[in-house]
Protein backbone atom coordinates (compact mmCIF):
# COMPACT_ATOMS: atom_id res chain seq x y z
CA UNK A 1 0.00 0.00 0.00
CA UNK A 2 1.59 3.44 -1.01
CA UNK A 3 2.87 5.84 1.78
CA UNK A 4 0.69 9.27 2.16
CA UNK A 5 2.18 12.81 3.01
CA UNK A 6 1.48 14.22 6.32
CA UNK A 7 -0.42 17.24 6.51
CA UNK A 8 2.20 20.25 8.37
CA UNK A 9 0.86 21.40 11.28
CA UNK A 10 -1.11 24.28 11.50
CA UNK A 11 -2.47 23.98 7.86
CA UNK A 12 -5.11 25.69 6.88
CA UNK A 13 -8.39 23.91 6.57
CA UNK A 14 -8.95 24.21 2.74
CA UNK A 15 -5.15 23.10 2.06
CA UNK A 16 -5.78 20.04 4.50
CA UNK A 17 -8.30 19.10 2.62
CA UNK A 18 -6.82 19.18 -0.64
CA UNK A 19 -3.63 17.36 0.50
CA UNK A 20 -5.71 14.38 2.27
CA UNK A 21 -7.63 14.23 -1.58
CA UNK A 22 -4.79 14.01 -2.92
CA UNK A 23 -3.25 11.35 -0.76
CA UNK A 24 -6.60 9.38 -1.33
CA UNK A 25 -5.49 9.61 -4.85
CA UNK A 26 -2.59 8.16 -4.79
CA UNK A 27 -4.06 5.67 -2.80
CA UNK A 28 -6.85 4.74 -5.04
CA UNK A 29 -4.50 1.66 -7.30
CA UNK A 30 -3.51 0.06 -4.17
CA UNK A 31 -7.59 0.32 -3.20
CA UNK A 32 -9.26 -0.89 -6.43
CA UNK A 33 -6.96 -3.79 -6.42
CA UNK A 34 -7.86 -4.56 -2.49
CA UNK A 35 -11.18 -4.24 -3.69
CA UNK A 36 -11.69 -6.35 -6.91
CA UNK A 37 -9.86 -9.04 -4.69
CA UNK A 38 -12.29 -9.68 -2.11
CA UNK A 39 -15.03 -9.06 -4.85
CA UNK A 40 -13.79 -12.11 -7.06
CA UNK A 41 -13.38 -14.38 -3.67
CA UNK A 42 -16.44 -13.48 -1.63
CA UNK A 43 -16.96 -15.06 2.23
CA UNK A 44 -20.15 -15.26 4.01
CA UNK A 45 -21.05 -15.28 8.30
CA UNK A 46 -19.30 -14.93 10.61
CA UNK A 47 -15.79 -16.57 9.65
CA UNK A 48 -14.14 -14.98 6.62
CA UNK A 49 -10.14 -16.28 7.04
CA UNK A 50 -9.35 -15.05 3.27
CA UNK A 51 -11.03 -12.07 3.47
CA UNK A 52 -9.84 -11.32 6.96
CA UNK A 53 -6.05 -12.25 6.05
CA UNK A 54 -6.16 -9.68 2.82
CA UNK A 55 -7.41 -6.78 5.39
CA UNK A 56 -4.46 -7.86 7.78
CA UNK A 57 -1.95 -7.74 4.72
CA UNK A 58 -3.20 -4.10 3.73
CA UNK A 59 -2.76 -2.82 7.21
CA UNK A 60 0.70 -4.16 7.33
CA UNK A 61 3.25 -1.65 8.70
CA UNK A 62 0.82 0.61 10.04
CA UNK A 63 1.03 1.59 13.59
CA UNK A 64 -1.67 0.04 14.31
CA UNK A 65 -2.76 -2.43 17.87
CA UNK A 66 -4.90 -4.95 15.93
CA UNK A 67 -6.81 -7.66 17.64
CA UNK A 68 -8.44 -10.67 16.16
CA UNK A 69 -11.28 -12.66 17.35
CA UNK A 70 -11.07 -15.89 18.51
CA UNK A 71 -14.95 -17.06 17.66
CA UNK A 72 -15.52 -14.36 14.55
CA UNK A 73 -13.49 -13.30 11.69
CA UNK A 74 -13.62 -9.47 13.12
CA UNK A 75 -10.44 -7.73 12.75
CA UNK A 76 -9.74 -4.40 15.36
CA UNK A 77 -6.89 -2.19 14.85
CA UNK A 78 -6.80 1.24 17.17
CA UNK A 79 -4.62 4.31 15.99
CA UNK A 80 -3.40 6.23 19.01
CA UNK A 81 -3.31 9.52 18.39
CA UNK A 82 -0.03 12.20 19.40
CA UNK A 83 -2.36 13.87 21.50
CA UNK A 84 -4.82 13.33 24.44
CA UNK A 85 -8.94 12.82 22.91
CA UNK A 86 -11.96 11.52 22.05
CA UNK A 87 -11.94 7.95 20.51
CA UNK A 88 -13.87 7.86 17.37
CA UNK A 89 -14.33 4.58 15.52
CA UNK A 90 -14.86 4.04 11.68
CA UNK A 91 -17.10 0.76 10.38
CA UNK A 92 -16.58 -1.47 7.59
CA UNK A 93 -18.62 -5.00 7.19
CA UNK A 94 -16.79 -7.44 5.22
CA UNK A 95 -19.06 -10.29 4.61
CA UNK A 96 -21.11 -11.39 1.26
CA UNK A 97 -24.34 -12.81 -0.02
CA UNK A 98 -24.89 -16.44 -0.96
CA UNK A 99 -25.79 -16.09 -4.19
CA UNK A 100 -24.65 -16.44 -7.86
CA UNK A 101 -23.07 -13.13 -9.68
CA UNK A 102 -24.89 -12.43 -12.46
CA UNK A 103 -22.83 -9.58 -13.36
CA UNK A 104 -20.09 -9.07 -16.75
CA UNK A 105 -17.49 -7.34 -14.79
CA UNK A 106 -13.74 -8.74 -15.61
CA UNK A 107 -13.27 -9.20 -11.70
CA UNK A 108 -16.66 -11.47 -10.93
CA UNK A 109 -16.98 -13.95 -8.53
CA UNK A 110 -17.71 -17.77 -10.18
CA UNK A 111 -19.03 -19.43 -7.16
CA UNK A 112 -22.16 -19.33 -5.15
CA UNK A 113 -21.54 -16.39 -3.41
CA UNK A 114 -21.46 -12.75 -3.97
CA UNK A 115 -20.60 -9.37 -2.59
CA UNK A 116 -23.77 -7.93 -3.65
CA UNK A 117 -24.05 -5.20 -1.28
CA UNK A 118 -21.10 -3.25 -1.82
CA UNK A 119 -19.12 -4.80 1.51
CA UNK A 120 -16.10 -5.33 -0.95
CA UNK A 121 -16.14 -2.05 -1.13
CA UNK A 122 -16.17 -0.76 2.80
CA UNK A 123 -13.32 -2.85 3.69
CA UNK A 124 -11.47 -1.11 0.97
CA UNK A 125 -12.81 2.24 2.38
CA UNK A 126 -11.98 1.83 5.55
CA UNK A 127 -8.55 0.24 4.83
CA UNK A 128 -7.77 3.82 3.05
CA UNK A 129 -9.42 5.21 5.78
CA UNK A 130 -6.68 3.78 8.03
CA UNK A 131 -3.37 4.74 6.08
CA UNK A 132 -4.48 8.30 5.89
CA UNK A 133 -5.69 8.86 9.40
CA UNK A 134 -2.09 6.78 9.78
CA UNK A 135 -0.35 8.94 7.98
CA UNK A 136 -1.24 11.64 10.41
CA UNK A 137 -1.03 10.18 13.86
CA UNK A 138 1.35 12.69 15.22
CA UNK A 139 -1.66 15.35 15.27
CA UNK A 140 -4.56 13.61 15.62
CA UNK A 141 -6.29 14.63 19.50
CA UNK A 142 -7.38 11.84 20.50
CA UNK A 143 -7.91 7.57 18.80
CA UNK A 144 -9.46 5.96 16.14
CA UNK A 145 -10.67 2.52 16.37
CA UNK A 146 -10.96 0.84 12.71
CA UNK A 147 -13.85 -2.34 13.18
CA UNK A 148 -14.12 -4.74 10.06
CA UNK A 149 -17.38 -6.83 11.13
CA UNK A 150 -18.12 -9.74 9.46
CA UNK A 151 -21.91 -11.08 9.92
CA UNK A 152 -23.91 -8.08 8.79
CA UNK A 153 -25.75 -9.60 6.44
CA UNK A 154 -26.65 -12.06 9.04
CA UNK A 155 -27.27 -9.21 11.44
CA UNK A 156 -25.26 -10.89 14.25
CA UNK A 157 -21.78 -9.33 13.51
CA UNK A 158 -21.98 -6.00 15.27
CA UNK A 159 -23.38 -7.68 18.16
CA UNK A 160 -20.57 -10.22 18.80
CA UNK A 161 -17.92 -7.61 18.58
CA UNK A 162 -19.44 -5.71 21.24
CA UNK A 163 -19.64 -8.30 23.28
CA UNK A 164 -16.31 -8.97 22.46
CA UNK A 165 -15.14 -4.97 23.32
CA UNK A 166 -14.95 -3.18 20.11
CA UNK A 167 -16.52 -0.20 21.87
CA UNK A 168 -13.17 -0.17 24.73
CA UNK A 169 -10.63 -1.41 21.99
CA UNK A 170 -8.74 2.17 22.73
CA UNK A 171 -8.87 1.73 26.51
CA UNK A 172 -11.72 4.29 27.19
CA UNK A 173 -15.32 4.26 25.74
CA UNK A 174 -15.80 5.22 22.11
CA UNK A 175 -17.00 8.47 21.87
CA UNK A 176 -18.67 8.60 18.31
CA UNK A 177 -18.87 5.89 15.50
CA UNK A 178 -19.46 6.34 11.98
CA UNK A 179 -20.22 3.91 8.45
CA UNK A 180 -20.53 4.69 4.94
CA UNK A 181 -22.85 2.18 2.94
CA UNK A 182 -22.84 2.42 -0.99
CA UNK A 183 -25.55 1.93 -2.49
CA UNK A 184 -26.78 2.22 -6.30
CA UNK A 185 -27.49 5.69 -7.60
CA UNK A 186 -26.06 9.06 -9.22
CA UNK A 187 -22.28 8.28 -8.96
CA UNK A 188 -20.50 10.32 -5.93
CA UNK A 189 -23.26 11.28 -3.70
CA UNK A 190 -23.21 11.23 -0.37
CA UNK A 191 -26.19 11.56 1.87
CA UNK A 192 -27.71 10.97 5.19
CA UNK A 193 -29.92 12.40 8.12
CA UNK A 194 -30.31 13.50 11.23
CA UNK A 195 -32.66 11.03 13.52
CA UNK A 196 -33.76 7.77 12.07
CA UNK A 197 -31.94 6.83 8.92
CA UNK A 198 -32.73 2.86 8.46
CA UNK A 199 -35.39 0.96 9.92
CA UNK A 200 -35.45 -1.94 12.71
CA UNK A 201 -36.62 -5.66 11.78
CA UNK A 202 -38.55 -7.79 12.99
CA UNK A 203 -40.44 -10.71 12.45
CA UNK A 204 -43.89 -12.12 13.84
CA UNK A 205 -45.01 -15.99 13.53
CA UNK A 206 -48.50 -16.83 14.82
CA UNK A 207 -49.74 -20.44 15.14
CA UNK A 208 -53.46 -20.97 15.18
CA UNK A 209 -54.76 -24.16 17.15
CA UNK A 210 -58.02 -25.73 16.24
CA UNK A 211 -59.81 -28.52 15.74
CA UNK A 212 -60.03 -30.36 12.49
CA UNK A 213 -62.27 -32.44 10.44
CA UNK A 214 -63.80 -32.98 7.19
CA UNK A 215 -65.09 -29.98 4.91
CA UNK A 216 -68.23 -31.21 4.37
CA UNK A 217 -69.28 -30.21 8.06
CA UNK A 218 -67.32 -27.38 9.22
CA UNK A 219 -69.37 -27.08 12.04
CA UNK A 220 -68.58 -29.49 13.47
CA UNK A 221 -64.23 -28.20 13.80
CA UNK A 222 -62.61 -25.26 15.04
CA UNK A 223 -61.12 -24.50 11.38
CA UNK A 224 -58.04 -22.62 11.78
CA UNK A 225 -58.17 -21.42 8.56
CA UNK A 226 -60.60 -18.50 8.71
CA UNK A 227 -58.54 -17.17 11.68
CA UNK A 228 -55.29 -16.78 9.86
CA UNK A 229 -57.12 -15.11 7.32
CA UNK A 230 -59.00 -12.61 9.67
CA UNK A 231 -55.24 -11.93 11.01
CA UNK A 232 -54.24 -10.42 7.60
CA UNK A 233 -56.81 -8.09 7.34
CA UNK A 234 -56.55 -7.39 11.04
CA UNK A 235 -52.56 -7.07 11.09
CA UNK A 236 -52.99 -4.50 8.37
CA UNK A 237 -55.99 -2.31 10.31
CA UNK A 238 -53.90 -2.82 13.37
CA UNK A 239 -50.99 -1.03 11.87
CA UNK A 240 -52.81 1.74 10.02
CA UNK A 241 -55.05 2.50 13.02
CA UNK A 242 -52.62 2.33 16.10
CA UNK A 243 -49.80 3.91 15.00
CA UNK A 244 -48.76 7.69 14.21
CA UNK A 245 -48.03 8.01 10.62
CA UNK A 246 -44.99 10.21 11.33
CA UNK A 247 -43.68 7.06 13.33
CA UNK A 248 -44.79 4.29 10.52
CA UNK A 249 -44.26 0.59 10.80
CA UNK A 250 -44.28 -1.56 7.72
CA UNK A 251 -46.27 -4.97 8.36
CA UNK A 252 -46.21 -7.65 5.76
CA UNK A 253 -47.32 -10.67 5.75
CA UNK A 254 -45.20 -12.94 3.46
CA UNK A 255 -46.32 -16.73 4.53
CA UNK A 256 -49.78 -18.68 5.33
CA UNK A 257 -49.26 -22.97 6.08
CA UNK A 258 -52.30 -24.69 6.43
CA UNK A 259 -53.99 -28.23 5.82
CA UNK A 260 -51.83 -31.49 3.77
CA UNK A 261 -52.75 -32.94 1.11
CA UNK A 262 -56.59 -33.34 0.97
CA UNK A 263 -58.59 -30.67 -0.01
CA UNK A 264 -61.82 -32.32 1.92
CA UNK A 265 -59.88 -32.07 4.94
CA UNK A 266 -59.80 -29.38 7.94
CA UNK A 267 -56.20 -29.37 9.75
CA UNK A 268 -55.90 -28.80 13.28
CA UNK A 269 -53.36 -25.71 12.86
CA UNK A 270 -52.57 -23.20 10.57
CA UNK A 271 -49.49 -20.91 10.83
CA UNK A 272 -48.85 -17.15 9.80
CA UNK A 273 -45.87 -15.69 8.65
CA UNK A 274 -44.68 -11.34 8.47
CA UNK A 275 -42.11 -9.27 8.52
CA UNK A 276 -41.89 -6.06 10.33
CA UNK A 277 -40.03 -2.87 9.78
CA UNK A 278 -40.32 0.35 12.38
CA UNK A 279 -38.57 3.76 13.25
CA UNK A 280 -38.38 3.69 16.22
CA UNK A 281 -37.56 1.39 19.44
CA UNK A 282 -40.88 2.82 21.25
CA UNK A 283 -42.89 1.15 17.93
CA UNK A 284 -40.37 -1.88 18.65
CA UNK A 285 -41.55 -2.34 21.75
CA UNK A 286 -45.74 -1.72 21.15
CA UNK A 287 -45.72 -4.31 18.57
CA UNK A 288 -43.71 -7.03 20.70
CA UNK A 289 -46.30 -6.13 23.77
CA UNK A 290 -49.58 -6.30 21.16
CA UNK A 291 -49.54 -8.17 18.75
CA UNK A 292 -49.71 -11.32 20.44
CA UNK A 293 -52.58 -10.21 22.57
CA UNK A 294 -54.11 -9.03 19.07
CA UNK A 295 -53.37 -12.79 17.76
CA UNK A 296 -54.89 -14.65 20.99
CA UNK A 297 -58.53 -12.55 20.66
CA UNK A 298 -59.04 -13.09 16.94
CA UNK A 299 -58.82 -16.91 17.50
CA UNK A 300 -60.87 -16.74 20.78
CA UNK A 301 -63.48 -15.42 18.83
CA UNK A 302 -63.44 -18.63 16.31
CA UNK A 303 -63.31 -20.78 19.44
CA UNK A 304 -59.31 -21.76 18.73
CA UNK A 305 -55.73 -20.72 20.61
CA UNK A 306 -53.39 -18.66 18.79
CA UNK A 307 -49.40 -18.67 19.96
CA UNK A 308 -47.72 -15.61 18.68
CA UNK A 309 -43.74 -15.27 18.51
CA UNK A 310 -42.27 -11.53 17.84
CA UNK A 311 -38.70 -12.27 16.77
CA UNK A 312 -36.61 -8.44 16.90
CA UNK A 313 -33.91 -8.66 14.14
CA UNK A 314 -32.19 -5.48 14.25
CA UNK A 315 -33.54 -2.37 16.25
CA UNK A 316 -33.65 1.09 13.89
CA UNK A 317 -30.40 2.67 13.04
CA UNK A 318 -30.99 6.24 14.54
CA UNK A 319 -28.12 9.06 13.95
CA UNK A 320 -27.18 11.41 16.65
CA UNK A 321 -28.62 14.81 15.54
CA UNK A 322 -25.88 17.49 16.31
CA UNK A 323 -23.47 14.55 14.74
CA UNK A 324 -25.27 13.99 11.68
CA UNK A 325 -25.59 17.99 11.37
CA UNK A 326 -21.91 18.20 11.78
CA UNK A 327 -21.37 15.66 9.35
CA UNK A 328 -23.23 17.11 6.55
CA UNK A 329 -21.17 20.48 7.20
CA UNK A 330 -17.76 18.39 7.00
CA UNK A 331 -18.62 16.58 3.65
CA UNK A 332 -19.77 19.61 1.89
CA UNK A 333 -16.83 21.52 2.88
CA UNK A 334 -14.60 19.02 1.52
CA UNK A 335 -16.92 17.62 -1.66
CA UNK A 336 -19.34 20.33 -2.40
CA UNK A 337 -23.08 21.29 -1.62
CA UNK A 338 -24.30 19.82 -4.77
CA UNK A 339 -22.65 16.22 -3.73
CA UNK A 340 -23.81 16.14 -0.04
CA UNK A 341 -27.33 15.55 0.14
CA UNK A 342 -29.98 15.35 3.46
CA UNK A 343 -31.63 12.53 3.23
CA UNK A 344 -35.28 13.32 2.81
CA UNK A 345 -36.86 10.24 4.80
CA UNK A 346 -36.05 7.18 6.60
CA UNK A 347 -34.82 3.77 4.72
CA UNK A 348 -37.09 0.91 5.59
CA UNK A 349 -34.39 -1.70 4.98
CA UNK A 350 -32.23 -2.66 8.04
CA UNK A 351 -28.54 -2.53 9.37
CA UNK A 352 -26.89 -4.04 12.22
CA UNK A 353 -24.59 -0.61 12.55
CA UNK A 354 -27.85 -0.06 14.21
CA UNK A 355 -26.38 -1.67 17.83
CA UNK A 356 -23.62 0.44 17.39
CA UNK A 357 -25.50 3.41 17.41
CA UNK A 358 -27.83 2.46 20.04
CA UNK A 359 -24.55 2.29 22.71
CA UNK A 360 -23.38 5.08 21.14
CA UNK A 361 -23.49 8.51 19.53
CA UNK A 362 -22.81 8.23 15.36
CA UNK A 363 -23.64 9.07 11.89
CA UNK A 364 -24.58 6.19 9.24
CA UNK A 365 -24.62 7.43 5.48
CA UNK A 366 -24.42 6.28 2.06
CA UNK A 367 -22.55 7.22 -0.82
CA UNK A 368 -24.32 6.63 -4.25
CA UNK A 369 -21.18 4.35 -6.90
CA UNK A 370 -23.14 3.31 -9.83
CA UNK A 371 -20.70 3.35 -12.77
CA UNK A 372 -21.50 6.99 -14.63
CA UNK A 373 -22.31 5.00 -17.78
CA UNK A 374 -25.63 3.34 -16.17
CA UNK A 375 -29.00 4.24 -17.21
CA UNK A 376 -29.57 4.73 -13.53
CA UNK A 377 -33.73 4.14 -15.02
CA UNK A 378 -32.98 0.76 -15.25
CA UNK A 379 -29.93 -0.10 -12.57
CA UNK A 380 -30.00 -3.09 -10.33
CA UNK A 381 -30.65 -2.81 -6.30
CA UNK A 382 -28.71 -3.99 -3.63
CA UNK A 383 -28.70 -7.83 -3.17
CA UNK A 384 -29.14 -8.28 -6.79
CA UNK A 385 -26.96 -10.61 -8.90
CA UNK A 386 -26.84 -7.89 -11.57
CA UNK A 387 -25.70 -4.93 -9.12
CA UNK A 388 -22.62 -3.22 -9.54
CA UNK A 389 -20.50 -0.14 -8.33
CA UNK A 390 -17.72 1.33 -9.74
CA UNK A 391 -14.19 1.20 -7.34
CA UNK A 392 -13.11 4.40 -8.06
CA UNK A 393 -15.47 5.87 -5.75
CA UNK A 394 -12.95 3.90 -2.88
CA UNK A 395 -11.21 7.81 -2.75
CA UNK A 396 -13.64 9.63 -2.06
CA UNK A 397 -15.07 6.97 0.92
CA UNK A 398 -11.49 6.90 1.98
CA UNK A 399 -11.29 10.45 2.27
CA UNK A 400 -14.69 10.48 3.99
CA UNK A 401 -14.13 8.52 6.55
CA UNK A 402 -10.70 9.49 7.28
CA UNK A 403 -12.51 13.66 7.47
CA UNK A 404 -15.58 12.72 9.77
CA UNK A 405 -12.70 11.05 12.13
CA UNK A 406 -10.69 14.54 11.93
CA UNK A 407 -13.46 16.34 12.13
CA UNK A 408 -14.78 14.82 15.44
CA UNK A 409 -11.09 14.81 16.75
CA UNK A 410 -10.71 18.24 16.18
CA UNK A 411 -7.94 18.27 14.00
Amino acid sequence: MSSTRVMPPGADASGARERLTDDAAALLPDLVALRRELHADPEIGLALPRTKARVLAALDGLPLEITEADAIGSVVAVLRGGNPGPVVLLRGDMDALPMREESDVPYRATGETMHACGHDLHVAGLVGAAHLLAARADELSGDVVFMFQPGEETGEGAERMIADGVLGAAGRPVDAAYGIHVVPGEYGIFSTRPGPIMAGCAELEVVVQGRGGHASAPHLTRDPVPVVAELVTALQAYVTRRFDVFDPVVLSVTQLQAGGAARNIIGDRATLGATMRMLSAAALERLRDELPRLARSVAAAHGCAAEATVDVLLPPTVNDVDLAADALKTLRAAFGEERVWTTPTPVMGSEDFSHVLREVPGVFLFLRATPPELDLATIAPNHSPHVVFDDAVLADQATALALLALSHLGR
